[in-house]
Order: structure tokens, then C-alpha cells, then sequence
């Protein structure tokens, strides 16, 4: 009897410091910004009980002469530009998949490249934006210099509404293709039994068989993860590309909702109204999640 309590007093001493480290820095977070989220607070005054005013004001529409108009505008634009640059999402999975499979190769200086293909991943963010600021400037710029030494004049690309978001995906796709994706494609790579591709060859597979009825449902659990984690990432970032690149322009073109979050916060102090734009993208990322797993997630277990 001494001996299990002893063991069970380990065990807690063991969880105990981990387990108040999620109560103060995840748990008690989350559940005060939920609470903040039906009230009005500005940081100076007492925080003020609100019910759903601000959710009304966030998700609700109202008729006018024109029809009917969303109650706060900003939202919807936000959130189609944080679809819009999550189009990326399935060109980077590609790209990292086929980096991999380049990599998985058996070539000399194959390392060498795997340390190339990694490195920007790995590189201080505020460093590589700033880099690519200055690539995409308009007169001295390194991209517009190359576009302009074959005769082509080179977009204004972070103050062109028609450019802002595509530069943007640009230099997503440049980070994170050669990121932890393709090093979580080379590993599933690797632990593809050698013998069902040499069967696959033996049968008369070309390389295009080979990769689609062996080597894509053997890596198909690491697109799952790759593509949820993606998602969940899409939802939430943005916040310190546009910050330190566009400043959320040009005309609210590059604004996401991770930064709307952060003006409503810090810039307009509406804390209660960011609360509840954070609380509506955790609902949107939940729900996303969900139908992926209900989708993908079946057709694994299949």
C-alpha cells in the first residue's frame, strides 16, 4: 500500500509542474479570452458585460437600400484573404513531395542539397522578410533588376493590390517547401519497403505506376498531417509577413485575420471585439479540421 502511493506521489510530482504550466499559460488563456470575447474592454476602463453584441457585429447583416450589408465588412475581406493566400497550400505540399523524392536519391551531394533545400526554413523570420522586401522593391529590388535585364518592367509587387497577395504566396511557397514537410516526405520515402517498388518493376511498372499505386498510399498518412497542419497554420498566420512587409496593405489587401486580431487588440484596443474575431477562427479552423479528418481521415482507415 506504501509502495503505490509512493508511486502514485512520483507520478504527480512528474505532471504536476507540466500540468500548471498548461493552466497559467494555455488553459487560463484560452478561457479568459473566451470570457473577453462577450464583453466591451479598452484596456483603461473596467471591462464592460456585452452578451453577443460583439458576435452580432462580427458575423451579422443589416438591410439597406442596396440590400443587405455585413455588419463589419473588414471581416469578410480579411477572411477571404486568408483563403486566398491558403491557396497556396496545395502547390507546397507538391513541391515538397517532390523535392523529396529528388533528394531520396542516391546521387552525389545529395546531403549537401538536403542542408540547402532546409536552410531558409530554419533562418530568423524577420530576417527572410525583410530580404524579400528588398527583392520585391520596385527600383532596386533583385527580382524587378533580373524582370528588367530582359526587358520586362517589373510590377510594384507589395503596393499593387493586383500583386500584394501573389508575392506574398511567392515567398510562402519558398519557405515552406523546402521546410519540415519535405523533411517528413523523405522520411516516409525512406521507410517505403524497397521490396514492393522492385516487385512493382519486376511486373512491369513504369516509374509513373510505381510512384501512384506504391509510393503515394505508402506517404498518403504524412499528406494527411502535412494538409491539417497546413490548414490549421493557414487560419492563423499572417500576422508577421504583413506586419513587417505591407503593414496589412496596400488597401487592406494583405490583411488576415491573424492581423485583424492584432489591430483590434493593440492599434484600435478593442479587446472584447478581438476576442471574439479570435474565438470565430477557432470555430472556422475546428470545422475545417473536422470535415478534412471526416474526409481524409476515413479514406486512411480504409
Amino acid at each position: 500500500m506504501k509502495k503505490q502511493f509512493q508511486d502514485r506521489l512520483a507520478v504527480v510530482s512528474f505532471l504536476l509542474p507540466n500540468f500548471l504550466g498548461f493552466l497559467a499559460f494555455t488553459a487560463g488563456p484560452v478561457l479568459f479570452a473566451v470570457a473577453l470575447a462577450f464583453c466591451s474592454w479598452d484596456l483603461v476602463s473596467r471591462p464592460r458585460f456585452v452578451g453577443l453584441a460583439n458576435f452580432w457585429e462580427l458575423l451579422g447583416f443589416h438591410a439597406t437600400v442596396e440590400g443587405w450589408r455585413p455588419n463589419d465588412p473588414h471581416f469578410w475581406k480579411y477572411l477571404y484573404n486568408t483563403l486566398f493566400l491558403m491557396m497556396m497550400l496545395p502547390v507546397n505540399i507538391l513541391g515538397s513531395l517532390g523535392l523529396a523524392l529528388a533528394i531520396n536519391q542516391k546521387l552525389r551531394g545529395t546531403y549537401f542539397y538536403r542542408l540547402v533545400f532546409f536552410l531558409p526554413s530554419i533562418l530568423s523570420g524577420v530576417a527572410i522578410f525583410y530580404l524579400w522586401r528588398w527583392m520585391y522593391n520596385p527600383h532596386l529590388g533583385l527580382i524587378n533588376s533580373v524582370l528588367g535585364s530582359i526587358g520586362i518592367a517589373g510590377p510594384n509587387w507589395l503596393s499593387d493590390p493586383r500583386w500584394a497577395k501573389p508575392a506574398l504566396m511567392l515567398m510562402g511557397g519558398w519557405l515552406s517547401i523546402g521546410g519540415t514537410s519535405m523533411i517528413l516526405y523523405l522520411a516516409a520515402l525512406q521507410n517505403v519497403p524497397a521490396e514492393l517498388t522492385e516487385a512493382a518493376a519486376i511486373d512491369g511498372a513504369g516509374g509513373w505506376q510505381r510512384f501512384r499505386h506504391v509510393i503515394w498510399p505508402s506517404v498518403a498518412p504524412v499528406t494527411f498531417f502535412i494538409l491539417t497542419m497546413g490548414l490549421i497554420y493557414g487560419f492563423q498566420s499572417g500576422f508577421e509577413t504583413a506586419y513587417i512587409m505591407t503593414g496589412g496593405g496596400p488597401f487592406g489587401t494583405t490583411t488576415t485575420l491573424g492581423y485583424y486580431v492584432y489591430n483590434k487588440a493593440y492599434v484600435e484596443f478593442e479587446m472584447g471585439y478581438s476576442a471574439a474575431v479570435a474565438c470565430v477562427m477557432f470555430a472556422l479552423v475546428f470545422m475545417v479540421t473536422l470535415v478534412n479528418w471526416k474526409l481524409n481521415g476515413r479514406k486512411l482507415a480504409l
